[in-house]
């Protein structure tokens, strides 16, 4: 699992195959708490990506292992359950 340390809010998060995933709210024991999408049935609450999904950080961008597609498959909601 990556070293979750030097992920920060405001960072972008990026799929494997670039497609944005969203904005690092904050870190949350083993898993990035996301941003709210501002949009659609889930505007009003965060979702969050597994630490394991995590391969590195650019400057100000958080990499995934998983395509933007699969990684927003694999959030979760705070309790831990699917968020889809």
């Amino acid at each position: 699992m990556y070293d979750l340390s030097n992920i920060k809010p405001g960072m972008t998060v990026i799929g494997a195959d670039g497609v944005p995933v969203g904005k690092v709210a904050s870190v949350d024991s083993d898993r990035i708490k996301l941003e709210p999408a501002g949009a659609g049935a889930h505007s009003d609450h965060s979702h969050y990506i597994p630490a394991g999904l995590v391969t590195g950080v650019e400057g100000d961008t958080v990499r995934l292992s998983a395509t933007g597609a699969i990684a927003s498959f694999l959030d979760e909601e705070a309790d831990g359950s699917s968020a889809d």
